[in-house]
């Protein structure tokens, strides 16, 4: 495929305007210029307005043929709260090969939470003149993604509430009856959605009268252990009062009170199922494996034995596609999925990527972002995504800055809405140098895959060139493939050029196959215990619930399922004020937890929350329209 030359040449100023200023200072292209850029015909997409287009499956058939172009992710070393500009250097690396390198590339990023959005983060576009635009569509509602999975989400809990209430309430033989009503001729019928319970349970008849009062009742009765229920109500807000709540408290629902609560929207299964599905059969099949609790006897019940896993799938039918979107200098993105990054695996969907990369065809570049540091992110790119996927990468960046590796080499603490202490703002060399260990330790790991790894330091106004020296000898003393300095966010793509360069090469010298962290086939504990040497633990404590978890899920058969570890990105281990390098700690596991359907068993290593809290001053306190332009103004 012939690359594109249609590109914006940014006018950049300094000190970089706020993120919003810029985004709307640059004209986006039509989206159908930039489908055209990629040989995508009308066919091939749906409008949602100028700037977005749904890129349909149907464009991975077509391409079947074609071979891939070159795989790159982007990881970081441990992060401190503000961030590290790892969506930012994503972007940037590919203006830089799309808009100076002239090569065929398409960024794959995760959808943003509007949680974090109005609340303490901000946008996850990237930001200052590597950025996806418009920014505020991108930010916001995009194609509406989240709201399906919200919906779906709910849908599957309204089910599962409403099923204990009937079930409390009837008789086998009533609730067999009117789940199998007879139609105006006095007939019944199974639903096509039946017969998957019906098979589970190997019941091979398929007329409701021919089934045993006992079968009627084993097929009706799914009777659910309220305490065994782990699917939440989600919604895409931070709302920490939800955190717990009690539902059934209505008069007619007397004596069915339950305590539950709310996870965001980006923390639902069904985000990871969106995020790790291949095709639209498969994500089918995914809901409707998707597990909700343990029946009375312990065995799990899924979304297709309470009948809802057609219409889940029928909310996510156009959620499957994944976004297509630009960034600043013209080059283009698709945006799909958003995991949480803790009990998920925080990655962007693999049908964006598989498409992405047909797209750019062989010598172009598909760059995805893996969530938080390496040892979360980039690990679970490596050993859940591309097992899924089949794919796997060519090269892994590896995104540093000073102020974290500063952190890591024993600076003050990093508060997030705080001003930086002066120790991050002057030169301090052996600081820096401290702070290598955490990024040796990132480049090892990330080596052990069979890739090469490219250090992104992502420089800002107050590093000096004397601490930039020191991360670079020490990135290659770590056996890194390269490290440069990059300036992106001042400049755009232009101060991504090396960083480019250095990525090429890198891709153009891998040729060994991607080796997993563990195998399949050993024991829940083993591969946990596998992952866990790799922060530098020395073992792992089990508490008592997560003991009895492990023997549940392997009882019921889903041992041969990738770990997901749901831990602090804060540091190595479980404990977030461990900087640097920490080695010789027993991790503890708290609970393990199962997403059946995403295919993954999550340990919970210390306490995780999915329901993040709005701080006293959010960020929407910034936001609010123009109304003269109508455009959106305060975005961060």
């Amino acid at each position: 495929m012939s690359s594109s030359k249609r590109t914006t040449k940014l006018e950049v100023e300094s000190p970089v305007p706020a993120d919003i200023d810029i985004a709307n200072s640059v004209e986006p292209f039509h989206i159908s210029e930039i489908a055209k850029d990629l040989n995508l015909s009308p066919n091939h997409y749906d409008l949602y307005g100028k700037y977005k287009a749904k890129v349909l499956l149907s464009v991975l058939d077509e391409l079947e043929q074609s071979d891939d172009g070159y795989y790159v992710v982007i990881g970081g070393i441990t992060p401190t709260p503000l961030g590290e500009g790892k969506s930012t250097t994503t972007v940037g690396l590919c203006q830089a090969l799309g808009a100076y390198l002239d090569k065929m590339v398409i960024t794959c990023l995760r959808q943003p939470s509007q949680g974090p959005t109005f609340g303490i983060k901000g946008g996850a576009a990237g930001g200052g003149y590597s950025q996806v635009i418009p920014m505020d569509e991108f930010n916001l509602h995009l194609t509406g993604d989240i709201h399906a999975i919200t919906a779906a989400n709910n849908l599957l809990a309204a089910a599962i509430d409403t099923r204990i209430f009937h079930e409390s309430t009837q008789s086998d033989k009533a609730l067999f009856n009117r789940l199998c009503p007879p139609n105006k001729q006095g007939k019944r019928k199974f639903s096509d959605i039946m017969f998957r319970r019906l098979k589970k349970l190997g019941i091979t008849k398929t007329q409701p009268e021919d089934l045993t009062p006992e079968e009627a009742a084993k097929f009706a009765r799914l009777d659910i252990d309220p305490n065994s229920i782990t699917w939440r109500r989600v919604m895409d807000v931070n709302d920490r009062f939800l955190r717990k709540i009690t539902v059934g408290q209505g008069p007619e629902e007397k004596g069915m009170a339950r305590e539950t609560g709310f996870d965001i929207s980006v923390a639902s299964e069904i985000m990871a199922v969106l995020a790790l599905t291949t095709s639209l059969a498969d994500m089918r099949e995914r809901l409707g494996k998707m597990v909700i609790g343990n029946s009375k006897a312990g065995d799990p019940i899924t979304a297709d034995d309470l009948g809802v896993g057609g219409a889940l799938t029928v909310l996510m039918k156009d959620a499957i596609n994944p976004t297509l979107m630009q960034t600043l200098e013209g080059t283009p993105v698709l945006v799909h999925a958003g995991p949480f990054a803790n009990i998920a695996h925080g990655n962007s969907s693999i049908v964006a990527d598989k498409i992405a990369l047909k797209l750019v065809g062989p010598q172009g570049f598909v760059v995805t972002e893996a969530g938080f540091g390496a040892d979360i992110g980039t690990e679970k790119f490596m050993n859940i995504k591309c097992r899924y996927s089949g794919l796997r990468p060519h090269c892994a960046v590896i995104v540093a800055t000073i102020r974290a590796l500063k952190m890591h080499g024993g600076g003050p603490e990093v508060v997030a809405g705080k001003p930086l202490d002066p120790a991050y703002l002057s030169e301090n060399i052996p600081l820096v140098e401290a702070g290598c260990v955490n990024l040796a330790r990132h480049i090892v790991n990330t080596k052990a895959y069979g890739v090469n790894v490219v250090v992104a330091v992502n420089k800002f106004s107050t590093d000096t060139e004397a601490e930039m020296n020191a991360v670079i000898h020490a990135s290659m003393a770590a056996g890194a493939f390269d490290a440069v300095i990059c300036t992106h966010h001042a400049h755009g793509g232009k101060g991504a050029v090396e960083l480019g360069v250095a990525v090429q090469k890198a891709c153009a010298s891998v040729n060994q196959p991607l080796n997993f962290l563990y195998h399949l086939d050993i024991s829940i504990k083993e591969k946990i215990e596998a992952i866990a040497r790799s922060y530098g633990a020395s073992g792992v404590e089990y508490s008592e619930q997560a003991e009895k978890q492990i023997e549940m899920y392997t009882k019921q058969g889903f041992s041969g399922l990738p770990i997901c570890m749901a831990k602090t990105q804060y540091s190595f281990s479980h404990n977030a004020a461990q900087k640097g390098a920490p080695s010789g700690f027993i991790l503890p596991i708290r609970d393990v937890r199962a997403s059946i359907g995403a295919g993954f068993i999550y340990p919970l290593v210390g306490t995780m929350s999915t329901m993040p809290g709005l701080p006293t001053r959010p960020c929407f306190y910034e936001i609010d329209l123009d109304t003269t332009t109508g455009k959106v103004i305060g975005l961060s």
